[in-house]
């Protein structure tokens, strides 16, 4: 384990933008389903357009040739939604998670304001979006929360028309989780369509799926890169890359949860895990707690994790805790995990991160499912400028201005001003035509 300290944390832990990463594997499945080596973006722009221009076709082709089965019908039947079931202990779990999220955005301000004063009215309208899109990926596994992390917050927001577009599986069903969970939420509109063609069936729409004013929901890189080229079609939440969780942890830490806390993200494909710590004997316990973890951990989650840990985990030894939020706060993590003797005491150091985890009862895994808060988190360090996904997410802001002919008549030469000093004299004349005539004598 290499441990870093001073200027080469500092670079270790200093991002960049860069493209995703695109495994040697995945390159070599392109090449084998398109008969020639393509980027990742050339085979998305293709899937885009094909949509785009053959809609409910292209979305069967597509579908068949990448996921393996082709729907007759790409909507869910009220029948196969209402028969969904799952074991009980499950059931109750998407229950509680989505009473915990509603509960969570039904106490985010999110309302507008209009102020009526001596100037007259300034304000702003607030307005849900009319439809959005939820992608809820597949793959190994359905992902349950995302369809409750992203669908609640909108709802709360006001959008009552949302779309879900998830991977069928080879048998051309919808997990049945995906559809309990969509039941308790009371959506009836669920297709079965998932990577690039289903973003560009939500962006552009087709016979059988309409077309949404936002997507939201993670993915693999084809959803990712999807997501980037409709932008401006239709709006996106995030461009959410690989999982990363960063841990501050000092003497007081028990290695055993610094290690779970690690491997619980490690196991996502292309994790990066960080540990930030002050203690350098912390940092050898650790290290044999994810060995002995590791080999705990059954396959293929074994092998996910020992990736993630062998070709990306950080690990650095601060002076001080002052010095490993500084250090957190310049790599601006998805979650940030404070297990510290006193982690509140650290929160106000805190300036840029997805989400914090303060303490050990609130490990980030829990934050997946039931804590509150969405997981849509961001990622590879655009926690800098962007949030969690949230209410504001699926509403408009309208602003509303509605001033007095006095108002007018005090600001309105300064405004004038300003146009002409922009070579913009309409502007300066329709302020004008409203202002009484000087005398020039």
């Amino acid at each position: 384990m290499q441990v870093l300290q001073g200027p080469d944390a500092h670079r270790a832990l200093t991002r960049t933008f860069n493209d995703l990463p695109v495994p040697d594997a995945v390159l070599a499945r392109i090449e084998a389903t398109f008969g020639e080596a393509l980027t990742p973006t050339q085979v998305v722009e293709r899937i885009v357009a094909d949509v785009r221009a053959r809609g409910d076709d292209a979305l069967r082709d597509w579908t068949e040739r990448l996921d393996g089965a082709r729907p007759d019908t790409l909507a869910v039947s009220a029948d196969d939604l209402n028969a969904a079931s799952v074991p009980d202990d499950l059931h109750a779990a998407i229950l509680t998670a989505i009473t915990r999220v509603r509960a969570f955005y039904e106490q985010q301000p999110a309302h507008g304001f209009l102020n009526h004063g001596p100037d007259g009215a300034l304000g702003q309208l607030v307005r849900p979006l009319a439809r959005v899109g939820v992608y809820v990926p597949g793959g190994l596994a359905p992902l349950i929360s995302t369809l409750i992390h992203t669908a609640v917050p909108a709802q709360v927001a006001g959008v009552t028309d949302i779309v879900i577009a998830t991977p069928p599986a080879h048998d051309g069903r919808v997990h049945p989780a995906i559809l309990v969970a969509a039941r308790e939420l009371g959506l009836s509109q669920v297709y079965r369509a998932g990577g690039a063609q289903a973003i560009a069936a939500l962006a552009y729409g087709t016979a059988s799926i309409p077309a949404v004013d936002k997507i939201a929901g993670p993915g693999n890189l084809f959803v990712v890169i999807a997501k980037r080229l409709v932008y401006g079609q239709t709006g996106i939440e995030s461009l959410p890359g690989p999982t990363e969780t960063l841990v501050v942890a000092d003497d007081s830490a028990d290695p055993r949860h610094v290690a779970a806390d690690l491997l619980a993200q490690a196991e996502h494909n292309g994790a990066e895990p960080v540990l930030v710590s002050t203690s350098r004997e912390l940092l050898l316990r650790v290290q044999a707690e994810l060995n002995a973890q590791l080999e705990a951990l059954p396959e293929p989650n074994r092998g996910w994790a020992r990736d993630s840990v062998s070709a990306r985990m950080k690990v650095v030894l601060a002076g001080t805790l002052a010095e490993a939020l500084e250090l957190s706060n310049l790599y601006a993590p998805e979650h940030l995990c404070l297990l510290t003797r006193d982690p509140w005491s650290l929160l106000g150091q805190v300036q840029r991160a997805g989400g914090v985890f303060i303490g050990e009862y609130s490990m980030e895994a829990l934050g997946d499912y039931v804590a509150g808060p969405s997981h849509v988190m961001p990622t590879g360090g655009t926690a800098r400028f962007m949030s969690p996904v949230n209410v504001r997410d699926f509403q408009n802001i309208i602003s509303v201005v509605g001033l007095t002919e006095g108002t007018l008549r005090r600001i309105g030469p300064a405004g004038a001003t300003l146009a002409r000093a922009e070579g913009l004299e309409a502007h300066a004349r329709a302020i004008e035509s409203r202002l009484p005539v000087t005398d020039p004598s």
